[in-house]
């Protein structure tokens, strides 16, 4: 369930509405103009640069798209074609794209898919690219992060400017914790909610009093991929942050722990019965009125947007600390590809996206006035009278585009989101393997057979629904015969290599 989990998050967490992200070792800040709207960069041959990403359905990105080419035109000479794919269509639409002459400059990449394109060949290697022509990308990065996605000492691909750390969090309905007056200020680990579970199942027993973060994902997912280095497949991770020894996550106490809770807290009713197959998230049954609490990865914001999304004020309980680590940051970039007409013109449309706030905020939110207005408090919201599902373009996806930290804040996250990122960012606990891309293609025999192990148990265990003390030793012993510690010991090698080569 994690591999599958952490490979489907371009897809599920991120497109799930998310408003917020955002890192860079500069405040947000207007550089307009530095990617060189008076130098010969104006005076080029025009080109159309096309960008290719996926979204849903805006019925207004044409407009959108005459508005961005009013400044590329200015400033480097080129149009803008938003290629927008269906989120569905998307891996195979990518692959036919990158594999064939279809015309192809920015395009939208992470994780898993980015180690098997840049194998392929299919995109370009930029550190030259970014030097003659990407300055403001270099100058919005702490050097350790924008080193996050190179391959080999080769950077492939530029991440956006996001929520690069997050931690373990429990969002509670406040509501219900004032009304009995229950204080969760002192709560620092799982262990310490039961008594919170119990007063409220005690005067709401048909509550479902704990769901998931996202529908496809286990209750435990985002506990243990805010306190763990996945290592990129969460197949061999650290459990410790300062150190490279690679473990197996299945036979760590701290894994086993959580879902001793987890089975603890079923047993009790406090999860539904239903959990590790149903579709609804914790948000969905808060939503409905007949949910307490949800699972999450925290970060800056994520009590008001969620509160905004469930329709009622929520109380975080923060279970640990802000940390990074490469798979939170390469998750979300953009690369140029091998098969583009014009690479120096897509580093130059790249570098805007992070110096440029017309153009990120057209991307991020559309145009001014139509469908988003400015409030008194530096923030923005829906025109007057616009509803969100009547909005012609309301990707909601500016985490995906550059600097979002360059976007205007929407009014419910309030005005110092961004300055509050920074700093979440910059502060974070760097995992010691901050860095490291893992190869998996040595050992993708064994990770076949240990992805389908994982699929029988993961879900289970993880939901609170099997029980540990039975299942758990099974599980392991069923990694083991698919060969699990194979992989690991290949993993280990090779962040081992890596290693050895910072030196």
């Amino acid at each position: 369930m994690f591999k599958k989990t952490v490979q489907s998050l371009l897809f599920s967490v991120l497109a799930a509405g998310l408003v917020v992200s955002g890192c860079g070792s500069n405040p947000p800040g207007d550089k307009k103009g530095a990617a060189g709207g008076k130098t010969g960069e104006s005076q080029l041959p025009p080109y159309e640069i096309s960008i290719a990403f996926w979204g849903n359905n805006q019925r207004d990105i044409g407009l959108v798209e005459k508005e961005i080419n009013k400044i590329t035109q200015a400033k480097i000479n080129a149009t803008v074609k938003l290629n927008r794919i269906e989120p569905a269509a998307w891996t195979q639409q990518k692959i036919l794209m990158l594999a064939g002459n279809e015309k192809a400059d920015l395009v939208f990449t992470g994780e898993d898919q980015y180690i098997s394109e840049v194998s392929q060949k299919q995109l370009l290697p930029l550190d030259d690219l970014l030097k003659k022509h990407g300055k403001d990308i270099v100058a919005s990065f702490q050097p350790e992060v924008l080193a996050a996605s190179k391959i080999n000492g080769i950077t492939y691909a530029v991440p956006s400017i996001r929520d690069f750390a997050s931690y373990p969090t429990i969002l509670m309905r406040t509501d219900m914790l004032k009304k009995y007056n229950i204080d969760v200020s002192n709560i620092k680990k799982l262990d310490d909610i039961d008594p919170v579970f119990q007063k409220i199942k005690e005067n709401y027993p048909t509550y479902n009093l704990l769901g998931k973060a996202t529908a496809a994902a286990s209750l435990a997912y985002s506990l243990v991929i805010t306190t763990v280095d996945p290592l990129g497949d969460m197949i061999g991770v650290l459990d410790n942050l300062d150190g490279l020894k690679v473990v197996n996550l299945y036979e760590t106490p701290y894994y086993a722990n959580v879902v001793k809770t987890l089975r603890r807290w079923y047993q009790a009713g406090y999860i539904p019965k239903d959990i590790a197959t149903s579709k609804q998230s914790g948000k969905d049954y808060m939503k409905a009125n007949i949910g307490f609490a949800t699972v999450n990865k925290g970060k800056p914001g994520i009590p008001s947007q969620t509160s905004q999304i469930v329709g009622a004020e929520v109380t975080e309980v923060k279970l640990g600390t802000p940390k990074t680590d490469t798979v939170a940051i390469t998750n979300a970039m953009f690369a140029i590809a091998a098969n583009s007409k014009n690479p120096e013109r897509a580093m130059m449309l790249l570098n805007l996206m992070y110096s440029d706030k017309d153009l990120v905020n057209l991307l991020a939110w559309g145009i001014e006035g139509q469908h988003y207005a400015k409030q008194p408090n530096n923030t923005i919201d829906f025109p007057q009278g616009l509803e969100a599902s009547k909005s012609g373009y309301n990707l909601r996806q500016g985490w995906m585009f550059g600097n979002q930290l360059l976007t205007h804040p929407w009014t419910s996250d309030g005005p110092d989101i961004w300055k509050d990122m920074a700093e979440f960012n910059k502060n974070s606990k760097k995992s010691a393997a901050l860095g490291f891309m893992y190869n998996p293609a040595p050992v993708k025999t064994e990770l076949a057979a240990i992805n389908n192990v994982i699929q029988q148990y993961s879900m289970g265990l993880e939901t609170g629904t099997l029980d540990p003390e039975e299942i758990l030793p099974k599980f392991n012993a069923a990694l083991k015969a698919a060969g699990i510690d194979k992989v690991i010991a290949e993993k280990q090698k090779q962040l081992d290599s890596w290693a050895a080569s910072k030196k």
